[in-house]
């Protein structure tokens, strides 16, 4: 078991249910249990021993909400019926409770200050403390109420600035207030676009014509933002802002009619109201702009967990976590849209993606079997030069188009990676492959990967050879 965040972990007690407790980061505490649920008992060991010495296991009926009457005859309860059913000799519990707590220099808090230290600690588990399974990279599971959707917490900053800017906090021009942060920021201004999308006033018009302007004076990447702007602007159909919605949609909008249906056509299709109607790929998005790379880890993972057979989806989540840098996850993702291709090109295609994941996260040995996957749907030769066949008619002029360039590219990379962690013999096969693949593909690809073909061959001249 790891963590997703990487953060260290150790085991240091178990339970009799099979259970375990893990120590997180050297201070909080995680409890695993067997069923696949993992969650954040407290913030140290202290305050775990404190919780289970006055909250045991065998007091399920508790929550933050009781009050300290309740907690108090939610214990007795339990108690009484842990000692009925298991243990009748144990009488006297809370006065051993009192003296293990002043053994250990642990301060008898309140119930409800423990209770709601427990909530709390649980609530804290994502993104930092969720528990994956290393062999599969699973994640352990949390209770949905512990859950905080991703979209609240992106959304939050720009509803913030949102309402700043309704209430008035100053103007672009005086360089401070709501209006000024959003318009140097294109992120802030992204949530505050988001919360505008689902919040929507009559007032809104003058903010929503500040923040296309501002989108059409930038130019971002983000496009999407910018055709955002642009609808709940055309939303409102004032003659005076056609020019700037002429500009925002490529000429798309001419009128004050045309902009509205034009708006209310981009509603239907990727802009609506309701937060839940909208992809999840969007908060991940966000989330990751915002620099909440955890957060959007963990919900790329429990949606790849949650996948099934879906080529599109696998792709995208393959995709979104290399973007962030998870290779390993992304790679899980790619492997089973691999096996779900029916064609020799799809196969190719989705194997030389594998590869360059598997290489990222450093199991150049899987990359390498990916590589040979990839060969074998385009049919390219083995090491003896011979031709293969190819498997069907979809591939036949692989070589002359942008696949063989790709493939070959990732040979040269793996052979580069395998030189520089000192795998002669992968480097050397790799190599052998490559060159064959050098010769097999159209002359501008070739020439395109020159450089990075030179570097790999010197590379591999510098091995140490075989007995040396």
């Amino acid at each position: 078991m790891h963590l997703a965040s990487g953060a260290s972990l150790e085991p240091i007690a178990g339970d009799d249910t099979g259970g375990t407790y893990f120590l997180c980061g050297g201070t909080a505490v995680l409890h695993a249990s067997c069923d696949g649920y993992a969650s954040l008992v407290a913030d140290s060991v202290g305050e775990a021993l404190e919780m289970l010495i006055r909250l045991p296991w065998w007091c399920e009926d508790v929550s933050a909400e009781m009050s300290e009457e309740e907690l108090m005859a939610a214990v007795r309860a339990a108690d009484d019926g842990i000692r009925e059913e298991l243990a009748p000799e144990l009488d006297e519990l809370e006065a051993q409770r009192t003296a293990l707590l002043s053994g250990l220099g642990l301060p008898d808090r309140p119930l409800a200050e423990l209770a709601a230290m427990s909530d709390a600690a649980t609530r804290r588990t994502e993104p930092d403390h969720v528990l994956l399974n290393s062999r599969e990279l699973l994640a352990y599971r949390l209770e949905e109420p512990f859950r905080q959707p991703l979209h609240e917490i992106v959304l939050g900053p720009g509803r913030e600035v949102l309402e700043r800017m309704r209430s008035g906090d100053s103007d672009a021009r005086s360089g401070a207030g709501a209006w000024a942060e959003s318009a140097d920021d294109p992120v802030l201004r992204a949530g505050v676009l988001r919360a505008a999308q689902f919040d929507r006033r009559a007032g809104d018009l003058p903010l929503l014509r500040f923040l296309l302007e501002r989108e059409c004076a930038q130019r971002t990447e983000w496009y999407e933002e910018r055709r955002l702007a642009a609808m709940l602007v055309a939303l409102h159909g004032q003659e005076r802002d056609v020019p700037l919605l002429r500009s925002a949609t490529a000429g798309q909008v001419t009128d004050s009619a045309s902009a509205v249906r034009w708006a209310h056509a981009q509603e239907g299709k990727r802009h609506g109201r309701e937060v839940a109607a909208e992809s999840e790929f969007t908060w991940i998005e966000l989330a990751r702009r915002q620099g909440r790379v955890e957060h959007a880890r963990v919900a790329l993972i429990r949606m790849l967990d949650d996948t099934g057979p879906d080529a599109e989806r696998l792709r995208e989540l393959s995709r979104a976590l290399e973007r962030i840098g998870d290779h390993a996850q992304a790679a899980r993702a790619q492997s089973h849209l691999l096996s779900l291709q029916d064609t020799a090109w799809e196969r190719a295609s989705e194997a030389y993606a594998l590869a360059r994941l598997e290489r990222g996260k450093g199991d150049l040995t899987a990359a390498a079997r990916a590589l040979e996957a990839a060969r074998a749907a385009v049919g390219a030769g083995g090491t003896d030069g011979t031709a293969g066949s190819v498997p069907d008619e979809t591939v036949s002029e692989w070589h002359r188009r942008g696949l063989g360039r790709l493939i070959t590219e990732q040979h040269l990379e793996l052979t580069l990676a395998a030189a520089g962690a000192g795998d002669s013999e992968l480097a050397r096969t790799t190599m052998t492959h490559a060159r064959l693949l050098l010769d097999t593909i159209g002359k501008e690809s070739a020439k395109a990967l020159s450089k990075l073909s030179t570097r790999a061959k010197w590379a591999v001249a510098a091995l140490p050879r075989a007995g040396r």
